[in-house]
């Protein structure tokens, strides 16, 4: 059972940090948001293209678009934080239940 312990602990640890760093990029994006940015900048289409499905998928669900704001990133995030936060404790959990 070690194993599957150890393959959760593993996988909540990667999980912790694919969601920190795709709130990171959120940031950036909602940043280049404030400015006009090149887009044919390679680092600016990176940016668009990884985020711009979850984004879209927030704005199609929910109208959080009031005065010219966007509010999808800031959604975005706060469900980052609460998968991180709900998800990764419980993996890590789960694996130390395993391990005794």
């Amino acid at each position: 059972m070690f194993v599957l312990s150890n393959l959760l602990f593993a996988l909540a640890r990667i999980l912790d940090i694919v969601f920190t760093a795709y709130m990171w990029i959120i940031i950036a994006r909602a940043i280049l948001s404030w400015v006009n940015p090149d887009p044919y900048n390679p680092i600016v289409r990176f940016l668009y293209s990884i985020t711009e499905p979850v984004l879209y998928a927030i704005r199609r669900r929910i109208p959080a678009f009031f005065g010219g704001i966007d509010f999808s990133p800031m959604i975005v995030i706060l469900i980052l934080i609460f998968l991180q936060n709900f998800l990764v404790p419980s993996l890590r959990e789960m694996a130390l239940v395993l391990r005794t």
